[in-house]
């Protein structure tokens, strides 16, 4: 006699789950087009450190983990399938978690990084590895400094008197700042023109900078160029041995098509 089959359905599997830790203009775009595919569940992550961030498709978290044994504990209580750190090019330690627990938990992951900055004819680009470095290099450079390394940075330059800074950053610094330091409030993208009136207004004689990449905050390298002003560029911090590296979002789909719970799903356009 033959057993009878069951009529209970199969429960439906959860929609492959994308984690991305966001806060640039590539972690927005690639949180639109994951979102924009149908059966897709994609998670952004922000640091919280801007209070007004612009909208974001998908679903949105704000705050640390924890560290990467956090990060890890969120990775499988949320069933993510891969993980994708869009990141600012400087959030080093963010960026270490990351990858430890990526590799603790066995999820694929991927770091989103934009090209950096090449100098080019007629650049005067002072490096630097560090903001310390960076801001020993200065009294030998200029007076009157613009500095735009982000309101976070700002203490490293702050034992620096007889100078006069030019700083801007979306929201207020915290202290310690430089003793002479004029704030000013704006987000970006600025175009040349914003810059080297900026400049020119101010009386800028050397600009300070990260090695940021993007076009959204390039204007100023083009803007110190016109006007032969010496650039401080800090350098990037490394990645971490062994990361998955790719530098524009169709790059990062790809990556994503190949995974196995992702790969029907074309992710990489049509």
């Amino acid at each position: 006699m033959s057993r009878p089959t069951s009529s209970r359905p199969t429960p439906p599997r959860p929609a492959p789950h994308v984690l991305i830790l966001g806060g640039t203009t590539e972690a927005r775009r690639l949180a639109a087009d994951l979102a924009a595919r149908t059966g897709v569940r994609v998670t952004t992550s922000l640091a919280g450190r801007v209070t007004r961030p612009g909208a974001l498709a998908g679903e949105v978290r704000t705050g640390g983990f924890g560290g990467p044994e956090g990060l890890a504990a969120w990775l499988r209580e949320q069933h993510a399938d891969a993980l994708v750190d869009a990141t600012h090019p400087f959030a080093e330690t963010i960026t270490a978690n990351a990858v430890r627990a990526a590799a603790a938990t066995g999820t694929p992951a991927v770091i989103l990084r934009r090209p950096g900055w090449q100098a080019g004819p007629g650049d005067h680009w002072h490096p630097a590895a560090s903001l310390a470095e960076a801001a020993g290099l200065l009294p030998a450079l200029g007076r009157r400094v613009f500095l735009t390394t982000g309101r976070l940075g700002l203490a490293a330059f702050a034992h620096l008197s007889g100078l006069h800074f030019v700083t801007r950053s979306v929201e207020p610094p915290e202290p310690p700042l430089p003793p002479d330091t004029r704030v000013l409030l704006a987000r970006g993208p600025f175009t040349v023109a914003d810059e080297t009136a900026l400049l020119r207004d101010h009386r800028i004689d050397v600009l300070v900078t990260k090695d940021s990449g993007g076009a959204a905050t390039a204007g100023k390298l083009a803007a110190a160029r016109e006007l032969a002003l010496p650039v401080v560029v800090v350098r990037r911090p490394p990645l971490p041995p062994g990361a998955d590296v790719v530098s524009d979002v169709p790059a990062v789909l790809e990556r994503l098509e190949r995974l196995e719970r992702l790969e029907r799903l074309g992710l990489s356009g049509p």
